[in-house]
């Protein structure tokens, strides 16, 4: 955000800040650490509003939930910040200061008045002017988001909406006021640090900068290419086109993950090379050619991880690998070896150190210092810098810091992709439950009494309607596909709404429903909204046949979302 691909603050500031607005998060079922750190603010007396369709696990502490239709989020931000602008809260002298393209931006919203608002998102116009008030008014905001922001095909869009609100309202660049995507995974965050990304080098240095790229062959010996390669989308559309024909898959079940799972597993299979590394055998692994059976990086291995509020910390083995495992360093610095490659040195202090010579942000982070201070939070450019709690003070300083100004950029309300009709009427989202990770293959082998999950959710109306009772085994379609799920009848269900989650490929193989439609800025595909229809089966007398779902309040915690 703002030229920096983090989040802008410390898990410190959401126990000190005034308001928090949690969009499109989950966050105590999806990132319960981080909950705490909430709760401790809710503690302290911030208040919280919950954006979300669903009344989640985590809506239920907000002073205010605002049930939200699905793929709305544009068109409720645009709303918010039309009602501060018409009622005087906006920052102006931050934004004269700060900011461009601010009338520009005032007047793409100027259509989004509080009836219009709550026509598209299904949300009382009272709420969303008690949420811009709120906002706008408070001392310190934070604005929260997981993928319930970032699963649509307008990904980015919505995720400059929010941007927009902060930089209306001056809720950037200082403690307790920020813009926090949470990371799904442990180290997502220093993944896109260190690299792995198809337009950046190490540090977020673009690709495309000739400057950047000398730095690094001087030190790689090799030339590096100038163009960005293929985000994971883009390699499956290549795959269908024939011009990917070998993959190499780190850490990653793409066979069980993507949307519209049948046609990339038919593309998986087609490849003339498929080699997959990770710690266990997963359904993409059960394709491969080749299999490298990798260790766990935060017990096996030596390293660092960095989380979602930029801080860098150390890794240690606790146990060595099993059988024939070894640390991914290790595989792709034999594997380059066998390939003709000299690379070095596979020891994660020499490898740091590389990197911090060529990254800035990480210029000040030697291996001792993260040793002997428990961590340092990027940017730490010099070795007497301190690290950066938080981002984009320099927005507050009069010459912003050498800097230009912030841009406001102006977004419009689309929804999702897939329209509802009249042989699929209901709308599917899907997210995480508490006790489960992405597709299963770390959570599903141990046994849990809060678990759920591999059921569809339905409100008490559309139940009702459909003839269905709590445990029913339905037959769920999409435009893409079937599967076959229990039901759990679920009270306070906005009606036309249905939610799962993918943790269980094997039981119930969810992703045959989801919608493959991608953002064409970020790649990245709208999970968060299919169309769907619901039948019963019946066996041969015509009675229903029953599944199996959780029936106590105590089995059934209330159902999750990002």
């Amino acid at each position: 955000m703002f030229g920096a691909g983090g989040g802008t603050s410390s898990y410190a500031e959401i126990e000190e800040t005034d308001l928090i607005v949690l969009w499109g998060s989950n966050a105590r079922e999806a990132h319960p650490i981080f909950f705490h750190h909430l709760m401790k603010g809710l503690d302290n007396g911030a208040r919280m509003y919950a954006v979300d369709p669903r009344r989640t696990s985590s809506a239920k502490f907000a002073d205010l939930w605002l049930g939200i239709d699905v793929g709305t989020d544009i068109a409720l931000s645009n709303t918010i910040a039309r009602h501060i602008i018409a009622n005087d809260w906006h920052n102006s002298d931050f934004i004269a200061h700060s900011t461009t393209g601010y009338e520009t931006y005032a007047e793409s919203v100027e259509p989004y008045t509080l009836q219009r608002g709550s026509e598209l998102t299904g949300v009382p116009a009272e709420a969303i002017a008690e949420l811009a008030e709120a906002y706008a008014t408070a001392g310190t905001a934070q604005i929260l988001w997981t993928l319930g922001i970032t699963e649509h095909h307008n990904a980015v869009d919505n995720v400059l909406s929010l941007c927009n609100l902060a930089l209306l309202t001056g809720h950037i660049g200082r403690w307790g006021s920020g813009l926090v995507p949470l990371r799904g995974q442990n180290n997502v965050q220093g993944g896109g640090d260190m690299g792995a990304l198809p337009d950046r080098l190490p540090g977020f240095q673009d690709v495309t900068d000739p400057v950047a790229r000398a730095k690094f062959e001087a030190v790689y010996g090799t030339s590096i290419p100038a163009e960005p390669g293929l985000h994971l989308t883009l390699m499956f559309e290549a795959m269908a086109s024939k011009e990917l024909r070998a993959v190499y898959c780190i850490g990653e079940n793409p066979a069980d993950s993507e949307a519209d799972v049948a046609h990339a597993r038919k593309l998986l299979a087609d490849l003339d090379l498929l080699v997959v590394q990770d710690i266990f055998m997963t359904h993409t692994a059960e394709m491969a050619d080749v299999v490298f059976p990798a260790a766990i990086a935060w017990v096996e291995a030596d390293g660092t991880v960095t989380s979602s509020e930029r801080r860098v910390q150390r890794v240690r083995a606790a146990v060595p690998p099993p059988g024939n495992a070894r640390d991914d360093i290790e595989i792709i610095g034999a594997l380059a070896a066998r390939m003709g490659a000299n690379w070095g040195s596979s020891n994660s202090a020499d490898l740091w150190e590389e990197l911090r010579l060529l990254s800035p942000l990480h210029a000040g982070m030697t291996w001792e210092r993260l040793e002997a201070e428990g961590g340092l939070q990027w940017p730490c450019p010099s070795l007497d810098h301190p690290g950066s709690p938080f981002l984009h003070g320099w927005l507050w300083e009069d010459d912003l810091g050498g800097r230009g100004p912030a841009p406001f950029n102006p977004v419009e309300h689309e929804g999702p992709k897939e329209q509802l009709t009249e042989d699929f009427p209901l709308r599917l989202t899907t997210g995480r439950a508490l006790d489960s990770f992405n597709t299963g293959v770390q959570s599903g082998s141990l046994s849990s009494p809060i678990r759920y999950g591999e059921g569809i959710d339905v409100s008490e109306a559309d139940a009702a309607r459909l003839g269905i009772s709590d445990g029913d085994v339905v037959r769920v379609f999409s435009p893409r596909g079937s599967v076959d799920m229990a039901a759990r009848v679920m009270p306070g269900l906005a009606e036309g709404l249905t939610f799962t989650t993918f943790h269980f490929p094997d039981l119930v193989d969810v992703n045959l429903l989801t919608n493959d439609v991608w953002d064409r800025k970020s790649g990245t595909a709208e999970f968060k909204a299919a169309s769907i229809r619901i039948e019963r089966i019946t066996d041969p007398s015509g009675d229903t046949i029953a599944g199996s779902v959780a029936d106590s309040d105590t089995d059934r915690p209330n159902e999750p979302s990002e």
